[in-house]
C-alpha cells in the first residue's frame, strides 16, 4: 500500500459557471458549474448543514468566492427559502473571513467585517472569532483588540474562544502580563477558562522563566479538576527542575502517572538532570532505570545528562562505561557529552586522557564549542601546563570559536598562579580591547593576583576603569581585604580600608566589619578583637580644634 506524505495543495476558488468563453460568447448559453449543483444539494436546512458544507469544501479542496455565493443565493432552488438562504449567507461570510485570515489578506478580512456591519448584518459569535483569530495569526493584535471591544459593547459578548484568541495574541507579542490580565478578566465576566487558556499562559510563563506562575496556573487547573494536557505537565515539571526543585517536580510527575497521563523522554530527562545537579545521583539513576522499564528509550540528551552527573560526582569510571555503551550502540554523542567527560577527567588530574578525547571530537566530526575548549584550558592551567593552555587558546581563535570572558578568566588565574603577572595583565587588556565585558568573577581573579603581588593600587585603578563599562563588582573591596589579610599583609589591608573610606566608596562601619571578619577568618583574632573594641574607622580624635577620623592603619601603628 502506497502512503503519500506530501502536503495537500491549497484550496481552489471555484467559479459559478463553467469557463467556455472560447466556445460560447452568448451569456444565456453559459451553464452553471457542477459545483453549484453539489452545493445546492447540501442546503437542506438540517442541523448539520453548515458542518456538511465545511466537510465538503475541505474534502474537495475548494473555496467559494463572493460571486459563487451570490449565484447560489439567486438560484431558483432557494427562492422563498429565506431561512436556508440566510444560513448559507452567514456560513459563506464566516468561510470567507476564515479564508482571508489563512491567506494573510488583512485588508480583505476587515472589509468583509465592515461591510457586514454597514449593511446591518450582525456578525455571529463564530464570525467574530474567525475574524479575531485571523487578525491574531497575522500579528494584527491591535485590530483584534478593537474587534474585542466592539463585542464587549454589543449584543454578542466574547466567549472562552474569543478570550483565548486575545491571550494567544498578547503572548505572541511577549506581553505576558497583559495576557494574564485578560485571563483574570474572564472570571469577572463569568467566562470560565478552559485548558487552552491555561496552557497558552503556562507556555508563555515558561518561556520567560517565570516558573512560579507556571506552577500556580497548574495548581488552579488541579483545583478546578480540569483536564491537564501532557504538555502542561512537561512545562510544570521542566520549570520545577530548572529551579532545582527536583522533589516537587517528581511529585507532579507522580500525579501525572496517577491521572494515567503518559510521560515522555523529555520529562524523564528533566527529572534525571535535576536530581543529578542537586548531587543526588542515586535518585537520578533510579529514575533512569524506571524510564527504561516504562518502555522509553533514552536518547543522546538523556545519556549526556547521566554522564555529566556521574562526572560531577567523581564517578568517572561509570561515566566512561556509559560513553563506551553509546559508541557501541550508535547513540549520537554531542559536544556537551564530550565536554562533561573532558571536564571530569581534567578535574581528576587525568589531563592526557582529556586531551585525547578532545582530539577524538575532531575525528568524529563533533564541533568543539567554547565550553569544550574552556574545560580543557581549565584542566591544563590547573595541572601547571599553562603554555599548552595558551597554545589551545590561540587554536581556539584560529578555529573561529568564541573566546568568552570565562576563557580569559581561566588563563589570567593560571598566569598569576605561575607568577607571570605581566602576561596576566596583558591578557586582561586584550580582553577589554576585544570588547569582552568583564564579570565580577574575572575582576576577583585579577584583583587577587594583583593583591598577592603587592599591586593593590593597580587593582584599585582597574576597578575605577570598570565603572564606565557598567561593571560594578559589589564585593570587590571586601574580596581584596580578605585576600590581603589571609596572606598576612595587614598593613596593606588597612591602607586599602582607609583609601575606601577617604574616597567615600563605602560607609566606615561596613568597612570596619569587613576588616574584622577578614582578620578573624585569617586566624588573627587578637587584631580582630583590638579593632572591635577600638574607635578605629568610626571614632574621632581631636587635635586642638581639628576633628579627624581614627585611621585603620593605626591598628598596626600602636
Amino acid at each position: 500500500m502506497w502512503v503519500f506524505t506530501a502536503s495537500l495543495p491549497p484550496p481552489e476558488w471555484v467559479q459559478p459557471v463553467s469557463d467556455l468563453s472560447e466556445l460560447i460568447t452568448d451569456p444565456k448559453y453559459l451553464q452553471p458549474s457542477p459545483w453549484v449543483h453539489q452545493i445546492l444539494k447540501l442546503l437542506d436546512n438540517s442541523g448539520n448543514m453548515e458542518h456538511n458544507l465545511d466537510v465538503y469544501c475541505h474534502k474537495f479542496l475548494i473555496r467559494l468566492p463572493p460571486n459563487f455565493v451570490a449565484f447560489v443565493l439567486h438560484s431558483d432552488q432557494l427562492r422563498g427559502q429565506f431561512d436556508v438562504a440566510l444560513r448559507f449567507f452567514y456560513w459563506a461570510a464566516n468561510s470567507l473571513i476564515r479564508s482571508f485570515g489563512s491567506l494573510g489578506m488583512v485588508e480583505e478580512l476587515l472589509w468583509v467585517w465592515r461591510r457586514m456591519k454597514e449593511n446591518g448584518i450582525e456578525p455571529s459569535l463564530y464570525t467574530y472569532n474567525f475574524l479575531m483569530n485571523g487578525l491574531v495569526n497575522l500579528m494584527f493584535v491591535e485590530s483584534a483588540e478593537q474587534v474585542f471591544e466592539v463585542m464587549q459593547g454589543g449584543k454578542i459578548g466574547p466567549d472562552v474562544v474569543t478570550y483565548n484568541t486575545m491571550i494567544k495574541g498578547y503572548c505572541k507579542l511577549g506581553k505576558t502580563q497583559k495576557a494574564m490580565q485578560k485571563f483574570r478578566e474572564m472570571e469577572v465576566r463569568n467566562v470560565e477558562p478552559d485548558k487552552v487558556s491555561y496552557l497558552t499562559l503556562m507556555q508563555a510563563c515558561y518561556s520567560e522563566g517565570d516558573f512560579d506562575s507556571c506552577l500556580s496556573l497548574y495548581q488552579e487547573m488541579v483545583e478546578k479538576e480540569l483536564e491537564i494536557p501532557p504538555h502542561a505537565y512537561s512545562l510544570v515539571i521542566g520549570g520545577l527542575c530548572k529551579d532545582g526543585k527536583s522533589v516537587e517536580g517528581y511529585a507532579v510527575f507522580e500525579n501525572m502517572m496517577r491521572k494515567s497521563c503518559k510521560a515522555n523522554v523529555a520529562i524523564y530527562t528533566a527529572l534525571i538532570d535535576s536530581y543529578a545537579k542537586s548531587g543526588n545521583m542515586e535518585e537520578a539513576l533510579r529514575i533512569f532505570d524506571r524510564m527504561k522499564s516504562d518502555g522509553f528509550e533514552p536518547d543522546e540528551v538523556t545519556f549526556g545528562v547521566i554522564v555529566n552527573g556521574l562526572c560531577k560526582s567523581g564517578r568517572l569510571e561509570e561515566a566512561m562505561e556509559y560513553f563506551e555503551f553509546c559508541k557501541l550502540n550508535n547513540v549520537a554523542i554531542n559536544a556537551v557529552f564530550y565536554s562533561s567527560l573532558i571536564d571530569g577527567l581534567g578535574k581528576a588530574g587525568r589531563v592526557d586522557e582529556a586531551e585525547k578525547l578532545f582530539e577524538e571530537m575532531v575525528e568524529k566530526g563533533c564541533t568543539q564549542d567554547s565550553y569544550c575548549y574552556n574545560v580543557l584550558i581549565d584542566a591544563l592551567t590547573k595541572s601547571g601546563k599553562i603554555d599548552e593552555a595558551l597554545v589551545l587558546f590561540k587554536r581556539m581563535e584560529d578555529d573561529g570559536c568564541d573566546q568568552t570572558v570565562y576563557t580569559y578568566t581561566i588563563l589570567i588565574s593560571g598566569l598569576f598562579r605561575e607568577h607571570r603577572n605581566e602576561e596576566a595583565l596583558k591578557l586582561w587588556d586584550t580582553m577589554i580591547n576585544k570588547g569582552i565585558t568583564p564579570t565580577a568573577a574575572s575582576f576577583r581573579v585579577l584583583s587577587t593576583g594583583l593583591c598577592l603581588s603587592g599591586k593593590v593600587v593597580r587593582a584599585c585603578m582597574i576597578l575605577d576603569e570598570l565603572a564606565p563599562m557598567g561593571v560594578i563588582p559589589e564585593n570587590a573591596f571586601e574580596d581584596m581585604i580578605n585576600v590581603l589579610c589571609k596572606v598576612g599583609r595587614i598593613e596593606q589591608a588597612c591602607k586599602l580600608a582607609d583609601g575606601i573610606v577617604d574616597r567615600g566608596r563605602e560607609i566606615p562601619g561596613r568597612i570596619r566589619t569587613v576588616l574584622i571578619n577578614a582578620l578573624r577568618k585569617a586566624g588573627n583574632a587578637d587584631l580582630a578583637m583590638k579593632l572591635m573594641h577600638s574607635k578605629i574607622g568610626i571614632g574621632y580624635d581631636r587635635m586642638g580644634s581639628i576633628k579627624r577620623r581614627v585611621k585603620f592603619r593605626s591598628l598596626i601603628d600602636n
